[in-house]
């Protein structure tokens, strides 16, 4: 395996994998003993025996598989994926040999020590190869939306509209005879915000740091927009040091204005709303509209909001949420995520 690659075999170490496997090893022995089963009166005991007998396999496999975790984590991929099977097989064999050992063979199942050895290598060989297969596949569709959502994000890095930055480098220039300090600060956010821009894609970032991010990028904006721009803050007891992906703030409060204030001859007003709940951090960024008759900025191929949707889905999973829409005649885009443990 190339180095930095992680392996596409979960962690058999891991309490979640471990009732994976326990849950999945009853219902195949609830399947296994109504098919085998001739009157249902005894399908408790022929249940029992069993579930008793694929627990045992399927838990020597995940403790087996957990003891070489590192040593199969240094594989590639198709090395590591014979070993796991070549492992479930033996302790299948093993398994299959010790239990007419300990068992009396008539209790267990109604065959001989032969074809109950064969059925338990023949199944366990079927099986385990779809699972690893499975696996495999589940891997590889989660690195190709690892690397989809890490090209989205460098070309939001890159997003940064030109207009933009000549924009706020004209604003330098007017400053600089006028107001020297307020220039050199202008300059210093700006700088800011391009470091941030070209950070890498897998930083993490905190609420404080996202909000002084969005609250340079409009510090600039103002210096150009004046009185056209209002902004409108109401955060209320967030968790300043929760860790979040970066750059997830910015971008919408850059659509705002774009969109929003930009486009509008008389401006308009963007509010940035905060609060905490039930360990969930709630923020929202919305903006008036311009008339109908001023002419608008195209509506863009919203790569912002799906690029910031995906991030949010591939931390947080289902924990984590955005919803966009109108608000009360303006336009709101809110996210949602866990607050986590602090950002470093």
């Amino acid at each position: 395996m190339h180095s930095g690659e992680q392996s596409f075999l979960p962690d058999f170490c891991g309490v979640r994998t471990v009732l994976v496997v326990v849950v999945s090893a009853t219902l195949m022995a609830m399947v296994l003993s109504l098919a085998a089963t001739e009157h249902l009166p005894h399908f408790w005991e022929n249940f029992s025996m069993v579930a008793l007998y694929i627990q045992w396999i399927g838990l020597t496999s995940v403790a087996l598989i957990c003891l070489l975790k590192r040593w199969l984590g240094r594989m590639r991929h198709a090395l590591a994926g014979l070993v796991a099977w070549c492992v479930i097989m033996l302790v299948s064999f093993a398994v299959s040999i010790s239990a007419t050992w300990l068992v009396p063979l008539d209790i267990l199942v109604s065959v001989s020590a032969q074809e109950l050895m064969i059925r338990t290598l023949g199944i366990s060989g079927i099986l385990s190869a779809l699972i690893l297969r499975y696996l495999y596949e589940n891997y590889q569709q989660k690195q190709r939306e690892l690397a989809e959502s890490r090209a989205r994000f460098q070309a939001l890095q890159a997003r940064i509209r030109p207009h933009f930055l000549f924009n706020s480098l004209n604003t330098v220039v007017s400053l600089i005879p006028v107001e020297p300090a307020r220039a050199e600060e202008v300059l210093q956010d700006l700088a800011d915000l391009f470091r941030a821009s070209l950070g890498d894609e897998s930083r993490m970032s905190s609420v404080a740091q996202e909000l002084e991010l969005a609250r340079q990028y409009l510090a600039i904006e103002q210096q150009r927009l004046g009185s056209r721009l209002r902004v409108d803050w109401d955060l209320e007891k967030l968790p300043d040091q929760a860790a979040i992906p970066a750059l997830l703030l910015q971008p919408l409060v850059e659509n705002a204005v774009y969109h929003g204030i930009g486009a509008s001859v008389s401006g308009g007003e963007i509010c940035i709303f905060g609060r905490y709940r039930n360990g969930i951090v709630a923020l929202s960024v919305s903006n008036t509209l311009p008339q109908k008759s001023e002419n608008t900025h195209p509506a863009g191929n919203q790569m912002a909001l799906e690029n910031i949707r995906q991030r949010l889905s591939m931390r947080y999973g289902d924990k984590a949420g955005m919803h966009t829409g109108m608000v009360e005649d303006r336009y709101q885009v809110r996210i949602w995520f866990p607050a986590e443990e602090e950002a470093a």
